[in-house]
């Protein structure tokens, strides 16, 4: 196990904002793990694609960096690969379709590590992690057991899961099992993708998801941004056809159950944001979902600019927007949903 000290926060979040870290693990081992402090318990942290530091009172990270993956046969078409949580996610899908191997082409170019990925259930395209999913392995930090945690135990949900709640804090995802096939896995639903040919390859069905990303989101390496920044909300249907009353050309998409999703990156739109900053964080001028960083951006800018976008969108359209990245350091009050 490695210990750092009082190190530079914008290393660790790809939102690169100025904070001070105090102190940083790197396990690559449930021995190394077993080494770790637990008063207080440090916050599990992968790539920081999907975390802010706000500042204040920062706690200590944990971070596990094993990378090695498994392949082993289920049978002629499927194959279980096992993956450590330090793997990077994109990587790891080009590996995939270099292997000839269908089912996380749709999720190419998702920031982050493997270790991440459960977390809050990634998905792109009409795929989400919890279809590809057979298990993830859990390290408990009190029993300093490993568990094997089946994907009915995960609990997955829109961008969520057991380890966003009742597991949050109790441990570290160590490795996920996932399950790929031999034969096409095509979803080809979503705009962009519904324009490829029916027999399409696995690799141009990855390289139009990465073109199609490309073209409408920032390179973090470029500009600082934690890509999308707000969930979009899932509204009862009978909420999203009164809303479609009012703004036909409203895009929503029917979940089942009861429910329909609308695109937060449309209310935010709509709302008048793209391209609006506040200091120097603002929307991106191309996805007004997600939120930047264009260099010298403060804390206090990006709060005033999430609480106008979360004001706005709630006083136009009655919907409260959650953010998808997560804020350390502070606490950010989240407007009450009312009905329409």
């Amino acid at each position: 196990m490695e210990i750092l000290q009082q190190q530079d926060g914008r290393l660790l979040s790809t939102f690169r904002l100025a904070a001070i870290l105090p102190t940083v693990y790197h396990c690559y081992s449930s021995a190394d793990l077993a080494e770790v402090p637990l008063s207080p318990t440090p916050r599990v942290h992968g790539e920081g694609s999907n975390t802010v530091f706000i500042g204040g009172d920062l706690p200590a990270l944990c971070r596990y960096l094993a990378s090695e993956k498994t392949l082993t046969w289920l049978d002629d078409d499927r194959a279980e690969l096992h993956v450590e949580a330090g793997h990077n996610w994109h990587q790891l899908v080009q590996w995939t379709v270099t292997q000839g191997l269908w089912g996380l082409e749709n999720l190419a170019l998702i920031p982050g590590s493997v270790g991440a990925s459960p977390v809050q259930n990634i998905g792109a395209y009409g795929v989400e992690l919890a279809d590809r999913c057979r298990y993830v392995d859990f390290y408990h930090w009190q029993s300093q057991q490993l568990e094997r945690m089946t994907v009915e135990q995960c609990r997955f949900g829109y961008r969520d899961s057991v380890f966003k709640r009742e597991m949050a804090g109790r441990g570290v995802i160590v490795a996920v099992g996932l399950e790929l096939t031999k034969q096409p896995r095509r979803v080809l639903s979503y705009h962009g993708l519904d324009q490829l040919a029916a027999d399409c390859s696995l690799e141009q069905v990855f390289q139009q998801v990465v073109a199609i990303r490309q073209a409408k989101l920032p390179d973090p390496a470029v500009i600082a941004n934690c890509g999308s920044f707000f969930k979009n909300p899932l509204l009862t249907d009978a909420e999203a056809q009164a809303l479609l009353q009012r703004y036909p050309f409203m895009p929503v998409f029917p979940q089942g159950n009861g429910y329909s999703k609308v695109p937060a990156a449309w209310l935010i739109d709509q709302a008048g944001f793209k391209g609006k900053q506040v200091g120097d964080v603002g929307c991106y001028h191309k996805q007004p979902l997600v939120l930047v960083n264009y260099g010298q951006g403060q804390p206090a800018d990006l709060l005033t600019l999430i609480e106008q976008i979360q004001h706005q969108v709630h006083s136009r359209f009655a919907v409260a927007l959650e953010p998808e990245v997560q804020l350390v350091g502070m606490p950010l009050a989240q407007p009450v949903r009312e009905d329409l």
